[in-house]
């Protein structure tokens, strides 16, 4: 698992007593009314990999896991960050055919913890952060195994009917590019950290070859091997997190995505991280085609024009890194962190999408 840093409160130091996002009494309160079984006193870790919202792992005084989600500290851009959006989509999606953990409580009150959070089931699994992570916890033999199973829960979740689920009023269902690339503009304006002309150079041609929207689906937004919780023993994936971004829209947005942080051997071109490296590059999962290949066949969607969404979702995550660089300078996000490297992600993504526009033509 992730990293975590501790809050102990048997420890009764000053130290140990402060941790920011949590309000140790009043949600140790919280717990002992809204989250049935949850036994005080309570151990609080923070989770680090995620970079947007705050998750906290909290333990009871009977070892009983679960897991608790906040806004990063201080302002933050207006409809960010909604954790009552983000609950509601796991609710929604709990007995679907796409594994998500269980929600367990919904808190709006600001008085609570300085901030709306809510609390779901603790899922075990590994969170698979790059290749020599993914080669020790994965066996070789189960790789394929586990990169079908992604594609297929992806299949899974643009296959859900979003009214079937109660998400059909989730987000406006038709020009998906169109307010994507108007909101992460807008996004990138107000984050941005400093000047960089790819991003605007790419902006314009993502809009002037902006294809017609292939469909309406429940998309993720951030489907990648980083952001579920596997088995690496079973070739599983045990449940889908990070629904921060979830939307309604273009299936191909989060093919695309995927794509790009599915590198495999000697494949360079850079994912998700910026670097060429992805979870994939140990070797021994499914060629980018293979996947292609059973999401088609599982959806009925082409993904002929999958390149125009791979440059999308290399401009698109260089503003959301962007945001998160300019938080982390703002000290919003609970832990500090080499900006230097978000720096070089940001610049790495915009060249990338730019390059990738100006060579194809989409058609």
């Amino acid at each position: 698992m992730s990293r975590r840093t501790h809050y102990n409160p048997a420890r009764g130091s000053l130290h140990w007593r402060i941790m920011k996002g949590i309000q140790l009494d009043r949600l140790e309160a919280y717990f002992a009314e809204h989250v049935e079984g949850a036994v005080p006193p309570l151990q609080f870790s923070l989770i680090t990999g995620g970079r947007s919202n705050l998750t906290f792992l909290v333990e009871d005084a009977q070892g009983k896991k679960r897991v608790l989600r906040r806004p990063p500290l201080g302002a933050v851009l207006a409809t960010a960050h909604d954790m009552s959006r983000e609950y509601r989509i796991l609710s929604a999606l709990t007995d679907s055919d796409v594994p998500v953990p269980r929600t367990l409580a919904l808190c709006q009150d600001e008085a609570v913890n300085d901030a709306p959070f809510y609390v779901m089931d603790y899922v075990e699994g590994d969170v698979l952060v790059g290749p020599e992570m993914t080669a020790e916890l994965v066996p070789e033999e189960n790789r394929h195994a586990l990169g079908m199973n992604a594609i297929e829960i992806l299949a899974n979740l643009h296959r859900i009917e979003p009214d079937d689920v109660g998400l059909g009023d989730l987000g406006r269902r038709e020009a998906y590019l169109a307010r994507q690339l108007k909101r992460w503009s807008t996004q990138w304006e107000k984050s941005k950290t400093r000047d960089l002309p790819e991003m605007e150079e790419a902006h314009a041609v993502l809009e002037s070859k902006m294809p017609e929207q292939l469909g309406s689906v429940i998309v993720h937004g951030d489907f990648r091997l980083g952001n579920f919780l596997s088995t690496g023993a079973k070739g599983r994936i045990e449940a889908v997190l990070d629904w921060e971004l979830c939307t309604l829209g273009d299936p191909l947005a989060d093919v695309g995505y995927l794509m790009n942080d599915w590198n495999g051997p000697g494949d360079d071109r850079p994912t998700a991280s910026g670097t060429g490296l992805s979870s994939t590059s140990c070797g021994g999962f499914p060629s980018r085609e293979a996947i292609l290949e059973r999401y088609e066949e599982l959806t009925g969607f082409s993904t002929k024009g999958v390149d125009y969404y791979r440059a999308f979702q290399y401009w698109r995550l260089a503003a959301i890194v962007e945001g998160v660089l300019s938080r982390y300078k703002q000290g919003v996000m609970g832990d500090q962190v080499d900006i230097t490297q978000y720096q070089t992600q940001v610049t790495t993504l915009a060249k990338a999408a730019l390059a990738l526009v100006r060579s194809n033509d989409f058609s």
